[in-house]
């Protein structure tokens, strides 16, 4: 019997792969949006977020990625950054997230006049504003951000050196994010060596939409902490479960995999949930966890994530607590941290399940 989305809701979850300009309300893109007179497929809000998730379902990454001109464009001076981390944060909690990252590109948001280290901060702000609000609210959550490079853009470390000039403020990791066909993850070699050189955590988006290559150069060329999707691993594993060698050193590294069902269905992987590679990569054991990627554009949450993976594949709420568990010890905080995020997992679960 697979688990309720209610009972998904109620216990605590971790949010590691989650695009902070993917998760925006579409009522607060109408309202941004008519303040700087951006024009909209349309200003209703429920019609605005029924058409972000029609136009990502296409089976395409680049048309999926041509969603965001709508939310970038809103997203460009302190007050619209600093209000989309703290509502961000408020709708991972009403979610029950108990630890969340928001990844985003700040080199996409700077058209507004803001230099990138004002724009990594007004995200830092607003992110301890949705964590104040939602302690008073009775619903903690502790939030940080990953910065990205976008892949087709030119290869340099500042994005790199930004993020660790902002290590004990708020920004946790570095990731590289974009079109990944024609894009691998050794154009930002230079970046990557950067941050092993400052024990910096970085994940990398890799193994969504272009196959092995792009997974063997994030992790054996740049050294992933995490892989971005990382999905079509699959495809280095037999039938009979036998592991190729890329697989196998994965497995064996317990290198997590950030694995967003609904997106991935989106951009191509399969066309039901029933099909996606995550049931094979979790009964083989690899260190799988759960995201949503894009809740606006996939129309999704995290609970809704874990419930449509336990009715796909009989996962019972124990399953859903292993994935939330390696999805903690995956998180990028200090161990002391993480091994308090783990209590407070197994906390909640068991408060749960004795109901």
């Amino acid at each position: 019997m697979s688990v309720p989305i209610e009972i998904c809701r109620a216990v605590p979850k971790v949010a590691l792969h989650d695009h902070l300009d993917g998760g925006l309300r579409p009522a607060t893109i109408v309202e941004e949006a008519a303040r700087v007179g951006h024009q909209l497929p349309t200003t209703d809000p429920a019609e605005l977020g029924a058409w972000f998730f029609e136009a990502a379902d296409s089976g395409s990454l680049v048309r999926y990625l041509e969603t965001f001109d709508h939310t970038i464009a809103v997203m460009q001076t302190h007050d619209q950054l600093r209000r989309v981390a703290a509502e961000f944060v408020e709708d991972q909690a009403a979610d029950g997230v108990v630890y969340a990252e928001a990844r985003w590109a700040p080199e996409q948001h700077l058209a507004g006049g803001l230099t990138l280290t004002q724009a990594v901060e007004a995200v830092r702000d607003g992110l301890a504003e949705g964590m104040a609000a939602c302690a008073v609210a009775g619903r903690p959550i502790i939030a940080q951000q990953i910065l990205t490079s976008m892949r087709h853009g030119m290869p340099t470390t500042e994005i790199a050196e930004l993020a660790v000039g902002y290590r004990h403020d708020s920004v946790c990791g570095f990731d590289i994010a974009g079109a990944e066909d024609g894009f691998p993850p050794s154009r930002f070699a230079e970046a990557f060596d950067y941050l092993k050189r400052q024990n910096f955590q970085f994940t990398i988006h890799a193994g969504e939409a272009f196959g092995l290559p792009s997974i063997w150069e994030a992790v054996q060329l740049c050294g992933a902490s995490r892989l971005g999707h990382g999905v079509r691993l699959v495809e280095d594993i037999a039938p009979d479960g036998t592991l190729g060698d890329l697989a196998a050193y994965i497995r064996d590294r317990r290198l997590p995999l950030e694995l967003c069902p609904t997106s991935n269905l989106q951009t191509g992987i399969c066309e039901r949930i029933e099909d996606h590679p995550f049931g094979r990569l979790a009964e083989l054991q690899f260190r799988v966890t759960v995201s949503c990627d894009n809740r606006l554009m996939s129309r999704t949450t995290l609970s809704r994530e874990l419930a449509l993976l336990s009715a796909a594949f009989g996962y019972t709420i124990d399953d859903l607590q292993r994935f939330t568990i390696n999805a903690a010890k995956s998180a990028f905080l200090p161990f002391d941290q993480r091994l308090v995020l783990i209590d407070q997992i197994k906390a909640g679960f068991a408060a749960v399940k004795a109901g």
